[in-house]
């Protein structure tokens, strides 16, 4: 028998704003546990919550850049439930009528263009952190309490781990071109709840749903999926009964386990939140924020290739990450050539990226350092290969291309007589290689380029090179 895979996400998104969701503290990561908190965020009795107004304007910024439905009317809800990060035993979020709905991202997954709908955004404050790893028991953070979240959900339209992973980086790569959110995974402000289920190909009838929590890569998402289909067909194959559950994955091992049976909005109890106003937006204030939606993705890539004359891949790849885009721009006011730039950024600054685990927004290099590196190639004074090794070196160390040259000794060689007495050295070296040469083997030729190269470190200008090589085995 052959199943299908129905899959829905709930994408939680935390916002950059300066403060919290509804009180003065700093919205900050990384500070020492519960150093940004107030009596308002610890939920003590007689405080009030202040709706953030930049909280207000992110949301309808990404819902636009989504193509969401702006709700003129919306409101704040309290959604009860009990945890010990949870000081007030209730978050603020949003029900029955959410900031934005009705949106859709087309994503490209398996060689086709598929549109996967959203449902709905809406506006919540985060819970705070439970930390199990400094004292003996369990010990509460609450600077994340408060802080400013936007849950993007979509309908059951995703089919495949595969699909599910591009819809995520798509998604964030659309967020992160606003602004609303840095979305470091690593930080937990781009995380994911997946709702997955099988069922029969053809049937209509949807399976019994499983929700796996809080996934903050688009590797364990994948996993995540892939494992709970596995472990939902073996269970429906030995004639047991799904249970509609929340479970957790463990990326290490990868499976899941049982936390809790699912809830149903009934069990939250949800109720308008008494302290604060609903939320009325106008026309001019939508159309206002509308202004400040920056170029996309998919129009930055319309523009890389029909401006800069770059092939789809290339724009695509360039497009597909912010900081990527803005890196190779801003080296395009530096170096007009679109081209030259695009190949250096996708073959070594992104494997450089890749290599040391670093992200493309924490990238140590400076568009001046590429640059400086592609120059000295232009100028005559490395070759493209040495070029691209003093970029890793300035990529590593941050030293100027032209200082690592000077003090490594990296100039090229474009010195003939130094060039041809290495050429005839290889020659009588390798009389083998240079018979066949004779012979009407030209590809011989490319051996004694490549015994230069290795002799002079890769520093023998290769133009040079080439043309006094086939002299040289013309005349020997």
């Amino acid at each position: 028998m052959k199943y299908e895979t129905v899959i829905g996400l709930e994408v939680h998104v935390e916002l950059s704003t300066n403060t919290k969701i509804f009180c003065g503290c700093e919205n900050k990561f990384g500070s020492p546990p519960n150093t940004h908190c107030c009596p308002g965020c610890l939920g003590m009795p007689g405080t009030l919550p202040v709706l953030n107004k930049k909280v207000v304007e992110y949301a309808v910024l990404a819902g636009l850049a989504i193509n969401c439905e702006i709700l003129k009317f919306s409101k704040m809800d309290r959604k009860s439930y009990f945890y010990p990060d949870l000081p007030k035993a209730y978050q603020i979020s949003q029900f029955d009528l959410p900031i934005c709905k009705n949106g859709y991202v087309d994503i490209q997954a398996g060689g086709t263009e598929k549109r996967i709908r959203i449902t709905r955004i809406h506006i919540e404050e985060d819970a705070g952190k439970l930390l199990h790893d400094i004292c003996a028991g369990t010990a509460v953070d609450y600077n994340r309490g408060g802080v400013p979240l936007i849950e993007i959900v979509t309908e059951p339209d995703l089919r495949s781990a595969e699909e599910a992973r591009v819809f995520l980086e798509t998604l964030r790569s659309i967020l992160r071109y606003t602004g609303v959110s840095d979305c470091k995974m690593q930080e937990g402000s781009f995380r994911c709840d997946v709702n997955i289920s099988i069922r029969e190909e053809g049937a209509e009838e949807l399976g019994t749903r499983v929700e796996m929590k809080n996934l903050n890569s688009f590797s364990s998402a994948f996993r995540a999926i892939e494992a709970e289909r596995e472990r939902q067909i073996k269970a429906l194959q030995e004639g047991e009964t799904l249970r509609q559950e929340t479970r957790r994955f463990d990326d290490a091992s990868g499976k899941s386990a049982a936390m809790r049976g699912k809830e149903e909005a009934h069990d939250y109890r949800y109720f308008p939140d008494p302290d604060l106003v609903p939320v009325v937006l106008t026309d001019d204030m939508i159309e206002g924020i509308k202004k400040r939606l920056p170029e996309l993705p998919e129009a930055k890539k319309k523009r890389y290739t029909e401006r800069l004359r770059l092939s789809a891949y290339d724009a695509k790849v360039l497009a597909a990450q912010y900081d990527i885009a803005v890196f190779f721009e801003e080296c395009l006011k530096l170096y007009d050539e679109p081209k030259k730039l695009c190949n250096f950024i996708t073959s070594d600054l992104l494997r450089l990226l890749n290599e040391g685990g670093i992200a493309p927004e924490d990238n140590p290099a400076k568009p001046e350092q590429l640059v400086a590196a592609l120059r000295l190639a232009d100028e005559g004074k490395v070759n493209i290969t040495v070029a691209k090794a003093v970029f890793e070196e300035s990529f590593k160390t941050g030293g100027a291309p032209a200082d690592i040259v000077r003090k490594k000794g990296l100039e090229q060689i474009s010195d003939t007589d130094e060039l041809r007495e290495k050429i005839k050295r290889a020659i009588a070296d390798n009389p083998g290689p240079a018979a066949d040469y004779k012979g009407g083997k030209p590809k011989a030729l490319t051996f004694f380029v490549g015994q230069v190269m290795k002799a002079t470190k890769g520093r023998a200008n290769p133009r040079v090179l080439n043309e006094l090589v086939r002299e040289e085995l013309d005349k020997a």
